[in-house]
């Protein structure tokens, strides 16, 4: 499937070619703190199927919590993150923010991962009220 999207100020634009069963929830500490809330979710695309339209996103490197090292990508003016991909190794899968992506209302997760670090509120999401429907 082909998804396209941008960070907040549109300054950074992308392209993607996705399977949409690679769509997952991360609830571990990072994506948290990263989103600035309960979880992130990701959907997953080889490097080659990634293309940046318009801008020049920047980079920096975290190590996760699990150890690992990963490059975090984000647009310098706005600030949104867009993705994140492992340090070196190639070839290398994106972890597109979807929240940055046009297509994500068609795109529901598959998988959930770090279990252990979600809120314990997630799953009682859907009896909360909805105040206002905008």
């Amino acid at each position: 499937m082909k998804i396209d999207g941008s960070c907040h100020c549109g300054s950074v634009a992308y392209e993607a070619d996705i399977d949409p069963e690679d769509v997952l929830i991360c609830h571990c500490t990072d994506c948290q703190t990263l989103s600035g809330s309960a979880f992130r979710t990701v959907v997953f695309v080889e490097e080659e199927g990634f293309k940046l339209l318009s801008g020049n996103p920047k980079t920096y490197i975290k190590t996760a919590e699990s150890g690992r090292k990963r490059v975090q990508t984000f647009c310098p003016e706005c600030g949104s993150p867009l993705y994140s991909t492992s340090v070196g190794q190639k070839p290398r899968k994106l972890g597109i923010r979807l929240g940055t992506a046009r297509q994500r209302h068609q795109l529901p997760p598959k998988k959930q991962y770090w279990g252990r670090s979600a809120q314990n509120w997630i799953a009682e999401i859907g009896s909360i009220e909805m105040a206002r429907k905008e």
